[in-house]
């Protein structure tokens, strides 16, 4: 009796915290959607900032700037993620040097976000020369992300049978040809599943982006990489907190809307691209 009531309690307090986080959730999107749902139309989307009557612009530079840096940081951080994910396990032989890389790597991921724009600050715009642009704020994220993307591919690599390599080698295929045909393939659902999670993040980090190229007005879309740019978190910030219209809060609610669809439209792609590998695997 006593096991079967301790059973039921935790059972209570479990259900009672995942429903109390979805009614969090859900009461967030419900509260940003009657504040914002009434700004958000073709103008709102697609036409560019008005400062001086925000009414009458849109964030559409602020879509393509978030956009720019989801495809920039994308483009890095996952191809330098996976990279070094496959280092650490199909080549590093050395389990002393490969713990405390991995536990280095998981110690980063729990770095704010500040710190990283700091970082940005110091080696990209001033080291580097690259000033305060589009590039800067690319590879300011693409760092940030990289310990999330390295732990999920780790962990996604590890998964795969080990009798897989086994078997292959045994077939007469080279080491690059059993990774590259065989278990990268096997492992990619679980690293995309890890990089949207990092691509998501980085999309909606305001504090690193302000020291490395973000501004909250720009007459002209970036045309270079060396570009300042607008985003949405950070467009969103400034409007909720320093902006001086009625409407300010209005549309930071819509802006802030516009970016969670954009995240929202990411993981579903990722979902169903991880769906179609999955559905390849025959084991």
């Amino acid at each position: 009796m006593k096991n079967n009531l301790r059973e039921t309690i935790y059972f209570l307090i479990f259900k009672t915290s995942a429903f109390l986080g979805i009614f969090i959730l859900l009461l967030v999107l419900l509260l940003l959607f009657i504040s914002g749902y009434s700004v958000i139309d073709w103008t709102f989307l697609a036409s560019g900032w008005q400062h001086r009557d925000i009414a009458r612009g849109g964030i559409f530079p602020a879509i393509l700037g978030s956009i720019y840096l989801g495809i920039g940081v994308t483009l890095i951080s996952f191809s330098l993620g996976v990279g070094t994910a496959v280092f650490l396990t199909e080549y590093n032989k050395n389990n002393l040097t490969r713990r405390i890389f991995q536990l280095t790597i998981r110690n980063l991921a729990g770095v704010p976000s500040v710190v990283y724009g700091l970082f940005g600050l110091a080696v990209f715009v001033n080291f580097f020369s690259l000033g305060t642009s589009l590039l800067a704020a690319i590879l300011t994220l693409s760092i940030m992300t990289l310990p999330w993307i390295i732990t999920a591919s780790v962990e996604a690599l590890e998964s795969v049978p080990q009798k897989f390599r086994e078997s292959s080698l045994a077939l007469g295929a080279s080491h690059w040809q059993t990774i590259s045909k065989i278990i990268l393939p096997a492992a990619i659902p679980g690293s995309i599943t890890g990089g949207v999670i990092a691509i998501a993040r980085a999309l909606g980090e305001t504090a690193p982006i302000i020291f490395v190229g973000a501004t909250f007005y720009l007459s002209n879309l970036p045309s270079s990489l060396f570009d300042k740019f607008m985003a949405l978190p950070y467009h969103t910030f400034i409007l909720a907190t320093q902006h001086s219209s009625p409407l300010a809060t209005s549309y930071a609610a819509g802006t802030a809307l516009v970016l969670i669809l954009l995240t929202f439209l990411l993981s579903l792609g990722a979902i169903i691209l991880r769906y179609y590998y999955r559905k390849k695997k025959d084991w």
